[in-house]
């Protein structure tokens, strides 16, 4: 095992893309839905009309430059290798910032976030919001390593993220997550609270489970609940109980691939039902093409099997800040949170952003972190 900490470079063959749009030019189309919405998934116009411009418009050397703008470095953590940005800021005041994604999300998510964290002064921000940012991609996602056996929960994956930031000369720091990484988030500050300072949620399911006669205030978010699990977790249930299965589709054809997100973007997304309506098309197709070249829609999809069912969110005294957009799929109410995190020292409800927040509405996340990291007085 080695602590080495190497310099790494996005370089996707040619081959690679031409192989693409064959396979898009091949596509093998099934009939239209039975319904005139999304009721049944992705319609078949909608489909035909992203990948048309996949095959045809989109540029991934654009996002690929885009990437490789900021340094970008590759470690070796309990035997697997794990790509992450690490941009310093100039102020010697900044503080160490630890930002992770989760599925369908990538380290795309926060791309646009790293200029008004790490150079505030230059993005209506003082030196004293300065960051030093580091961002992981997961295990199994992107340009970090597959796993090959089993065991890469959560806490694991909270281990080694403890790991990387010792490695990189952190002895403290603060933490950000939103779906997956919200969990994670979550155990690396139970498991490692010398570590950590303060942390950061967009995705918090504090919802409890001892209200038996809930107001109306409180049943409104649990209708709004019980809608969700009926008609948008069955890429759950299927990628946390047969992961594999899913892959053979995910790994063979860019257009499975594109639609299993395609579709997480229209019913999560801040958009009105258009996801074209909160990013453009080529961003939207960045994500899916960075799953795509990565071979990562079966690896990925793992992370539910291994952690779905033993999800959990323990209590914690140390401060922590939440931001609650307002399309995010789960909206717990203040009082429920402060049950779980009674050091509650920062609280908002942006106006705009939905699941992707920082992808979706950068300029308000950075905003959140500025106001988050503000309230923590450590």
């Amino acid at each position: 095992m080695t602590d080495a900490i190497t310099p790494f470079t996005i370089a996707i063959t040619e081959a690679d893309l031409t192989d693409l749009r064959a396979r898009l030019e091949r596509t093998r189309w099934p009939d239209a839905e039975t319904v005139e919405d999304w009721q049944q998934g992705v319609p078949l116009e909608t489909a035909k009309m992203v990948v048309h411009h996949w095959r045809t418009a989109y540029d991934w050397r654009r996002c690929e430059a885009a990437l490789n703008a900021w340094p970008q470095f590759r470690t070796q953590i309990d035997g697997l290798g794990i790509h992450f940005f690490h941009v310093r800021s100039r102020h010697p005041q900044a503080k160490p910032l630890l930002l992770t994604h989760g599925w369908p999300g990538s380290v795309l998510e926060f791309l646009n976030c790293i200029a008004g964290l790490a150079d505030p002064e230059a993005h209506g921000g003082t030196a004293n919001d300065a960051f030093h940012v580091i961002i992981p991609a997961l295990p199994g996602y992107g340009f970090s390593d597959k796993p090959s056996g089993t065991g890469w929960t959560v806490e694991r994956i909270a281990d080694a993220w403890a790991m990387l930031m010792d490695r990189l000369g952190y002895d403290r720091c603060l933490a950000q997550g939103g779906d997956w990484g919200s969990p994670v988030t979550v155990m690396l500050a139970q498991r490692h609270p010398d570590r950590v300072q303060s942390i950061h949620l967009n995705l918090i399911a504090a919802v409890p489970q001892d209200i038996t006669d809930p107001t109306a205030e409180e049943q409104v978010i649990f209708d709004a609940i019980a809608d969700h699990k009926r008609w948008n977790t069955g890429y759950s249930t299927q990628q946390s109980t047969r992961p594999q299965t899913l892959g053979y589709g995910l790994a063979d054809s860019p257009v499975a691939q594109a639609m299993w997100i395609y579709d997480k973007y229209r019913f999560w997304m801040d958009c009105d039902g258009d996801p074209r309506k909160a990013m453009s098309l080529d961003a939207l197709l960045d994500n899916v093409t960075l799953y795509w070249l990565t071979n990562s829609g079966t690896s990925s999809a793992r992370l539910y099997w291994e952690s779905f069912h033993q999800v959990r969110y323990p209590a914690l005294e140390l401060p922590v800040g939440i931001s609650l957009f307002p399309h995010e799929s789960i909206r717990p109410l203040r009082r429920w949170v402060e049950r779980l995190y009674p050091n509650l020292i920062y609280w908002n409800e942006p106006a705009k952003g939905g699941h992707f927040a920082a992808w979706e509405q950068p300029e308000i996340f950075v905003s959140e972190m500025r106001g988050w990291a503000s309230a923590f007085k450590g």
